[in-house]
């Protein structure tokens, strides 16, 4: 918090052309003292005009030195008569208020959390408790407490731009909303739908939080604030939009709460396996605080935080949040290397299979001129069909609007022909996953690339360098592994060649942050990290099955655990065929630990490749994907059969433990952090653990060793933990520690 950055007294006007949400014509100033982070005007109809502005920061947040300076702000209204009216807004052009400052509130002792929460509470019960109507002019994203403040509110005006998100995501980050979300929102929407948005820790484009009852209207950004003054003044009190009291009372009473929590509950159960703490105490809360008095159900959401904020889950999310936040900054240099990158403004995708045309389709609706090429004008038509009915599903749910869809398609130049590509500033390969012919392609685009252009491969697991190799500037050429499917999947791993050039790394970089994707940085090394440290559990999770694990069994374990799918029907989802390939690729390297199981090769002979083809480890025919029960033939042994699911997760997660140290050893990252944060944005590892090597922190170094180590010597020699492991362990260090924790 910089408290100096507005020490000169002056007064403040916020122009609607600046970045505001729009200015009242004709509007006068009434001399007021400048205030640090939210600064306050009265206008010529006496409405008082609150704009947040927090200082040398692009964002608005809520901490203890902005909720007092709220409260001042209002006790400057409630003591003068005059006023008839208070608008809240923003100045920041893209954010309203980004909820609490995170960074305060993981920091916070137990006393200091129930001091913020009970002044945040207190604040914002004092706005709705003013004589004079309130309402909130929402542009940009408005979350947690920052919806909060404008449930407290009469009425919420919001633009209709794609900036604008309305919500609250607390659960997300493993607590609750505590000033007031779970006790206003099911009051004003109702208890079903509050419900969805809570528990769910939903964020809303506009027009959807319109639908839900979650503001009352959408008016272009331009006129906001006009708009809200003008409907304070000729509505006076009647300006909050009428409810539906019979509607209401039909949900938010005793009985029904009850027993809407009993089925939600049964619901949640079966979604998160009892593993998120925060949407089981959200439910209590809301369905309870329905029937109580506003004052009672803030006290349940003030307990409920203090308690939450004191589990691991809590932080682990939190933890998560931040390292999202640290890669959407960091730089791959140092110094202010990161705003010299020269950005990306054309780029090329060639190939146009699944990968190749997911990646064409993000970047064009980033913005961004694409040429896709491929072989014949056959597969191009494929690429684009592909492409055109990923733009048709994000209209459907509302994600795009027809003509955002319509312009995205429209950047996209398709070719069956040699293209001239001097003018790219990116060129991304994504052929098949054949070395001699990626060597082939590269040679081929060198001579057609401008001198500036960046090479890029979408490898999954051949070596950058030795692409890199086949060329004559291999300084130009640098991985850029997108996860499939790519419209849903937020990591691509950077990956560094042996002769890459820190300006292209950079670039690179730059360029996953530029089209809102998150960047993790590796070095080139088979598997590179995430599947690095993957595929010795979906090699484990093939062995067990041979052993005689059912495929029921091994899913239902890791789901158990907190995987999003069990290995199994991840193996389906990605393609028996991928997973034999990049199984081989490793096998290449490690023979000694990870000898590629033989049902892979099975299957691939069978012709079961999973999803694609209907049949895999599961079959596809019908809603539920089923276990295919004919794989019995592919299983030789037996002894497997009997494990329960605890010795199934402990072989399965060890190996991943194991392998996310080893890479950590092998310095393919730096970081033990950007270990965890791959595996948990890029595979969907459990986030409420933490990652691999924050769930070691918290086994405990003895444990984990004492376990590889009874795994190895039952004759599992792949189990034996390696060097790091056993250093971290000897000398009581931790991974990721936490406050008061060994390194």
């Amino acid at each position: 918090m910089n408290s100096e950055a507005l020490a000169n007294p002056e007064w403040r006007v916020q122009p609607g052309v600046d970045g505001s949400a729009g200015e009242p014509p004709g509007s006068t100033i009434t001399p007021e003292p400048t205030f640090l982070f939210v600064h306050r005007r009265v206008t010529d109809d006496q409405i008082c005009v609150l704009t947040f502005d927090r200082p040398d920061s692009s964002a608005n947040v809520f901490d203890r030195a902005t909720i007092e300076e709220l409260n001042g702000h209002l006790e400057f209204i409630a003591g003068s008569p005059k006023i008839k009216g208070v608008v809240l807004t923003s100045a920041k052009p893209s954010i309203f208020i980004a909820g609490a400052d995170l960074h305060a509130l993981a920091g916070a002792s137990a006393v200091d959390l129930a001091s913020l929460i009970e002044l945040g509470q207190s604040v914002f019960d004092r706005l709705a408790a003013l004589s004079v109507p309130t309402v909130a002019a929402i542009h940009g994203a408005c979350v947690g407490g920052g919806y909060e403040v404008c449930l407290a509110c009469d009425a919420r005006f919001a633009s209709p731009e794609r900036a604008t998100r309305i919500g609250l995501p607390e659960t997300q980050l493993g607590i609750l909303p505590a000033w007031g979300g779970c006790t206003r929102l099911p009051r004003l929407i109702g208890l079903p739908r509050a419900l969805d948005v809570i528990l769910g820790g939903k964020t809303l484009a506009a027009r959807q939080a319109l639908n839900y009852g979650m503001v009352d209207e959408l008016v272009p950004r331009e006129r906001l604030v006009e708009f809200a003054c003008r409907e304070i003044s000729t509505q006076g009190s009647n300006v909050r939009r009428g409810r539906r009291a019979l509607k209401l009372w039909l949900t938010n009473n005793r009985l029904v709460a009850a027993a809407i929590s009993i089925r939600v509950e049964s619901q949640l159960l079966k979604k998160t396996r009892g593993h998120y703490p925060a949407v089981f105490k959200a439910l209590a809360v809301v369905s309870r605080g329905i029937s109580r008095q506003v004052s009672g159900s803030l006290a349940l959401e003030r307990d409920a935080i203090l308690e939450l904020a004191q589990t691991e889950e809590c932080r682990n999310l939190i933890r998560i949040f931040f390292l999202q936040e640290r890669a959407k900054k960091q730089t791959y240099r140092c110094g202010n290397a990161a705003a010299a990158a020269k950005p990306i403004g054309r780029a090329a995708v060639i190939g146009a299979g699944v990968m190749g045309a997911g990646i064409a389709q993000w970047l064009s609706s980033r913005g961004l001129p694409v040429i896709l090429r491929d072989i014949n004008a056959e597969q191009v038509a494929k690429g684009m069909a592909s492409i055109a009915q990923l733009y048709h599903e994000a209209v459907k749910r509302r994600l795009l609007t027809k003509i955002e869809a319509r312009a995205g398609l429209d950047r996209i130049f398709p070719s069956a022909a040699e293209a001239p590509l001097r003018h790219a500033d990116l060129i991304i390969e994504a052929a098949v996953e054949k070395m001699e012919l990626k060597k082939r392609i590269f040679q081929r685009l060198e001579e057609l690339a401008g001198p500036d252009t960046v090479l890029a491969t979408n490898t999954s697991a051949l070596s950058v360098s030795e692409i890199a190799a086949s060329t004559k500037a291999p300084e130009r050429v640098v991985g850029i592994h997108f996860f499939n499917p790519v419209h849903r999947m937020q990591l691509v791993e950077v990956v560094v060649g042996r002769q890459t050039s820190s300006d292209v790394a950079e670039r690179a970089l730059r360029f996953v942050q530029q089209i809102g994707k998150l960047p993790v940085v590796v070095k080139d090394s088979p598997g590179f990290l995430v599947n690095r440290i993957l595929m010795p559990y979906l090699i484990e999770a093939g062995h067990l099955f041979e052993a005689g694990a059912s495929i029921g069994d091994i899913d239902e374990a890791m789901l158990d655990f907190g995987m999003p799918m069990g290995p199994l029907r991840l193996i389906d989802e990605v393609g028996v065929d991928v997973a034999q390939h990049v199984a081989g690729e490793l096998e290449l390297k490690f023979s000694d630990r990870l000898p590629s199981p033989r049902v892979l090769a099975q299957m691939l002979k069978a012709g079961l490749l999973g999803r694609k083809s209907e049949r895999g480890f599961y079959l596809y025919h019908t809603k539920t994907p089923e276990p295919n029960s004919g794989l019995s033939l592919f299983q030789e042994k037996d002894w497997a059969k009997s494990f329960g699911r605890e010795e199934l997760q402990n072989r399965l997660v060890l190996l991943m433990v194991n392998e996310a140290a080893r890479c950590l050893e092998e310095g393919i990252v730096t970081e033990p952090s950007d270990v965890d944060f791959a595996m948990i944005m890029g595979t969907g590892f459990a986030p409420f653990r933490g990652g691999p090597l924050r769930y070691a922190d918290g086994l405990g170094g003895s444990r984990v060793i004492g376990e590889m180590k009874r795994l190895a010597d039952s004759g599992a020699g792949h189990f034996e933990p390696c060097a790091l492991l056993q250093t971290m362990a000897a000398e009581g260090k931790k991974f990721c520690p936490q406050k008061g924790d060994r390194r």
